[in-house]
């Protein structure tokens, strides 16, 4: 079974059902265990064409299956080297099952090495076999799920930003300050105190953005116009809602040294960014920084940075991250939705299963 959305209609879902197919040699075939689902994964949706998010698990035409981190299980194996029953965690469809072509194995991992995978980004066609990982805790799963796609997204934007001298800026102003991509760079960046953190959000999530106890500043979307119009600036927009943006610029002028787009929380408000103050905005793609640390510092030396980063920001969530769990597709088509529609309260992550 498979959930597919309309790729230019992202409220509308459905389940798909079709006959399970017999695996060749070298295959394996994923029991699909669970998965989260975050406003991260409506942006694979929003901007699935443009950057292939569809072309990781293809679908019906016209239809896709949105990309999800999760846990798998493997069901049934033709692989000599991957097992039956072994855990792996990785990138996923929204599904029952997930027939891959095991390449690249190790001991700590193996990467899909099937044909419609090949040109597409490396990262995202690897699997961790977590047995072998060390001090792996089966308990931390779903925070895993939840918040690691996230966070690593943030650390490389931080280190980009960091690599760039934060392109002379004295200032970091976040949009969506409320999404957990937002939250987790800001946490990284209240560490280094290179630079002022402010954080752009809703008036209904002021309070919890200031709880959240990584930011300088919290402005709501309405004072936009109290941010100070001189200090070299450095945008960086979770939320894709074009007004919003166009907002920030107008305020700050040519004070914006650097601009980019991460996210699509907002995805029915993005819109078109020419014509902006200051520094034109880009888009940040995660793996073009992974691939360039994995050269500066090699794959040992950058997953240990990522790693030690991560456990002390893990430490970090105890205290307000809430983890709810859904089983059975109208839970997920429910979570969907609520996602899509922006219902869903920013210190809630949601733990899903078709099982």
């Amino acid at each position: 079974m498979d959930f597919i959305v309309n790729r230019q209609n992202l409220r509308e879902g459905k389940f798909e059902s079709k006959p399970t197919p017999k695996l060749e040699d070298g295959q394996a075939r994923l029991r699909i265990k669970k998965f989260a689902f975050t406003a991260n994964n409506v942006t694979y949706g929003a901007v699935g064409e443009l950057i292939g998010y569809w072309n990781f698990f293809p679908a019906l035409e016209g239809w896709g299956r949105i990309p999800v981190w999760g846990v798998a299980a493997v069901d049934e194996s033709r692989h000599p080297e991957l097992p039956e029953g072994e855990r792996l965690y990785g990138y996923l469809p929204m599904s029952t099952d997930l027939i891959i072509e095991p390449g690249n194995v190790t001991t700590h991992g193996l990467t899909d090495v099937s044909a419609h995978r090949a040109a597409l980004p490396e990262v995202y066609n690897q699997y961790t076999r977590l047995a072998a990982e060390p001090g792996y805790d089966r308990t931390q799963d779903d925070r895993r799920m939840i918040l690691n796609p996230l966070f690593m997204t943030a650390f490389l934007i931080d280190d980009f930003l960091a690599d760039n001298d934060f392109f002379g800026a004295k200032t970091v102003v976040l949009l969506s300050a409320s999404s957990k991509t937002a939250f987790s760079l800001a946490f990284l960046l209240s560490r280094n105190r290179q630079c002022q953190v402010v954080g752009l959000t809703s008036q209904g999530n002021v309070s919890f953005v200031e709880g959240l106890g990584c930011y300088d500043r919290t402005v709501a979307y309405g004072d936009i116009g109290s941010l100070p119009p001189t200090d070299p600036t450095v945008i960086v927009d979770m939320a894709g809602n074009a007004t919003v943006l166009r907002a920030a610029h107008e305020r700050l002028g040519d004070a914006v040294k650097y601009s980019c787009q991460v996210g699509m929380t907002h995805w029915e408000e993005r819109g078109g960014v020419d014509g902006l103050r200051g520094a034109k905005p880009e888009f940040f793609f995660a793996p073009s920084q992974v691939d360039k640390r994995r050269k500066d510092w090699g794959a040992a030396g950058f997953n240990q940075r990522s790693a030690e980063a991560w456990g002390t920001f893990l430490a970090e969530t105890d205290g307000w991250l809430e983890i709810v769990h859904g089983r059975g597709p109208e839970a997920v088509q429910a979570v969907y939705l609520d996602t899509v529609e922006g219902r869903v309260v920013p210190s809630q992550g949601h733990i899903l299963s078709l099982e």
